[in-house]
């Protein structure tokens, strides 16, 4: 009886495999569980990555290795390719309310916006130094804030005059990477190249960073909960862990795959529970972590393998994640709703 009564409780928290259409993201759906559609991306070997939700239901992507954005109707499982120009390397995209698309030209040193009902492009050109923008974080305020990883920079937008602000990194190779904003307007950013996190001031742009406790740790992205608490994906050692700015206390939990997990994208849901992708796994791992009982609560393998999972976007309509692969697909989660407490 009592074994029955445990293989229960764990087939609730369990997750599972799907059948995928290639271009449709048909899926099986199978109850309580993460149910995962794929959609293949017509154009080859592009590494399409960095999903964001438009307010019309249509899925933003970059076309890193093709130079192009793309744009998937998920209804329809239609593309559209707008291109960029040769050598742009788009890295990273955020929608705005007004359906401007804003993406990082890693590559070709500007942010630039695309007008989708026109197709233009217009940049915003980087200041000397800042080379490659990364990824993007709109402010809430009329600003975007980014990271520049090889240039060891985090900047700030002014979308309408065009400013740009930046505050450079103290350490050689801070590899500033994931970004996210609190919900006091301060940005947070992991840097990669180090074990440290780091905060930058709005109003003076003083840069203050917050050393890991293990000196091996190497953070790569990062999500902030509703409770302001900062969590990180240790890729080098295979921690998920949590910054509290309040007290300057971290806490980490092992992944279930230990150091060969590699965490990478990740993302947290309306829940407060956080999803990342263990790229190191192939094929890779989509799992979950609930931040009210600190536990793992599943993972499932990625249908076309993943390969690489570089960064997830939480639709808050559809309780859905949506990622890119380096497969060649753009992927969705459909998330479960938490289980009652025992």
């Amino acid at each position: 009886m009592i074994l029955s009564i445990l293989a229960l409780l764990f087939s609730s928290l369990s997750f599972s495999n799907h059948v995928i259409g290639k271009n449709t993201g048909d899926t099986i759906a199978v109850p309580d569980t993460v149910q995962v559609s794929e959609w293949l991306v017509p154009w080859s070997r592009t590494r399409p990555r960095d999903p964001f939700v438009a307010p019309d239901g249509r899925v933003w992507f970059c076309g890193q290795a093709g130079g192009y954005l793309g744009v998937l109707d998920p209804e329809t499982g239609e593309f559209k390719r707008y291109e960029l120009g040769k050598g742009a390397g788009p890295h990273n995209l955020i929608v705005a309310d007004d359906g401007y698309v804003w993406y990082a030209g890693n590559r070709r040193a500007h942010i630039g916006r695309l007008d989708p009902n026109t197709g233009d492009v217009k940049k915003y050109a980087m200041p000397d130094g800042v080379n490659d923008p990364h990824t993007l974080v709109f402010d809430g305020d009329g600003g975007i804030w980014f990271t520049a990883q090889f240039s060891n920079y985090i900047g700030h937008l002014d979308i309408e005059s065009g400013a740009v602000r930046i505050v450079e990194m103290p350490v050689n190779r801070s590899r500033p990477y994931g970004i996210k904003m609190d919900s006091k307007g301060n940005p947070w950013v992991v840097l990669f190249g180090t074990n440290k996190l780091a905060t930058v001031d709005p109003g003076t742009m003083e840069l203050t960073t917050f050393d890991l406790e293990r000196e091996d740790a190497r953070p790569r992205r990062i999500v902030i909960t509703s409770d302001d608490m900062i969590w990180y994906g240790d890729y080098a050692q295979g921690f998920l862990g949590r910054y509290n700015p309040v007290t300057g206390t971290f806490r980490e939990w092992p992944l279930p795959e230990g150091t060969r997990a590699r965490p990478y994208g990740m993302a947290s849901d309306n829940e407060d529970r956080i999803w990342l992708v263990d790229g190191g796994i192939s094929p890779n791992q989509f799992i979950g972590f609930d931040t009210q009982s600190s536990e793992f609560i599943g993972s499932t393998s990625i249908p076309s393998g993943g390969g690489t999972v570089r960064h997830m976007y939480f639709q808050d309509s559809a309780n859905a994640i949506w990622f890119g692969t380096d497969t060649n697909y753009i992927g969705r989660a459909l998330l479960p709703d938490r289980k009652p407490t025992l």
